[in-house]
């Protein structure tokens, strides 16, 4: 089962945490912009070559130490065709390198469309019968709110393919309460969709406890994360919203079991962009830069937590 790769890469690397390469083009340094629009000119191919440069000498310098990244598609859409391709070999170079890939899109549908999406970025695509792989991360984020219409499909395809899904719980931003804080009868909306996602899961168990449906459930609500932590004993969460949304180690601690494992924390603009927070930090030295973010978001975030551990 997919997430007992990611549980396995979590405890060699004992680090919960997952790199957001969300990486917008002014973020990149400027000797790798300089560098590509020379060679391709100032257009979606010299950015898109740029930011794949960018991608991997981060992947290069934090694959031992981190167990997984998450590509936002929609950094990668906004550059056409050549973005996309970007996104694919960002996937390829860090799963090559060991890492655990969860593409962040959000694909929401139903039917023909949503076994579209599965087959895009966790199955295999048929052309003339030759079947291949068009992205393959090894999960997905999903929006649920469609119902099982829209999820049934990539249960499927998940268990087929050894893939996994987050879907959408209780998200990080600020108006997500308008909606999923809402009643429904005596529960959340939030709530009803994390107990959606453990009966979603039922018949996709891993061996260490935890299914292939996960949850995304965000940093920025620690009460709502320990609350969901007990009432979804087999479902994975993805933490967003820690460091520059405001989330903090000591809150997300609420999202993990008592192995220090049921959770992996994301960080974006906090790593790719550590270079331009750190004193007198050469551009050159980005990559080493956001190393050395990895490590301080793990120790931050282990501090809180039991010894990261297999449960016996």
């Amino acid at each position: 089962m997919a997430f007992d790769r990611l549980i396995e890469n979590i405890v060699r690397t004992q680090n919960p945490s997952v790199v957001g390469l969300d990486p917008k083009l002014e973020y990149v340094p400027e000797f790798i912009k300089n560098k590509k629009f020379k060679k391709y000119g100032k257009n979606l191919k010299g950015a898109s070559r740029a930011i794949l440069e960018f991608n991997k000498a981060i992947i290069d310098e934090i694959h031992d130490i981190c167990p997984a990244i998450k590509p936002q598609a929609a950094y990668y859409e906004m550059y056409g065709y050549e973005g996309v391709k970007t996104l694919y070999k960002t996937i390829k170079y860090a799963k090559e390198k060991g890492m655990f890939v969860i593409t962040d899109g959000k694909r929401n549908d139903i039917g023909a469309t949503m076994e579209a999406y599965a087959a895009a970025h966790l199955g295999l695509t048929d052309v003339d019968g030759e079947m291949i792989e068009a992205f393959g991360a090894d999960a997905l984020t999903v929006n649920g709110y469609l119902g099982s219409d829209g999820i049934d499909p990539l249960l499927e395809m998940c268990k087929k393919y050894d893939k996994g899904i987050y879907v959408l719980v209780k998200t990080s931003n600020k108006s997500s309460g308008e909606l999923q804080d809402l009643m429904i009868g005596n529960k959340t909306v939030y709530a009803t969709v994390g107990d959606m996602c453990e009966r979603w899961g039922r018949n996709d168990m891993g061996k260490y406890g935890y299914s292939g449906v996960g949850a995304v459930v965000g940093a920025t609500y620690p009460e709502q994360l320990e609350e969901m932590r007990a009432a979804l004993p087999h479902t994975f969460f993805l933490v967003p919203g820690y460091g520059a949304q405001g989330g903090g180690a000591e809150g997300v601690s609420k999202a993990f079991d008592k192995n220090g494992l049921g959770a992996i924390v994301n960080s974006s603009r906090g790593v790719m962009c550590a270079y331009k927070k750190e004193k007198d930090c050469d551009e050159k030295d980005f990559a080493k830069a956001a190393r050395r973010e990895v490590i301080r978001m793990k120790e931050d975030i282990i501090s809180y937590l039991p010894k990261i551990a297999l449960p016996e």
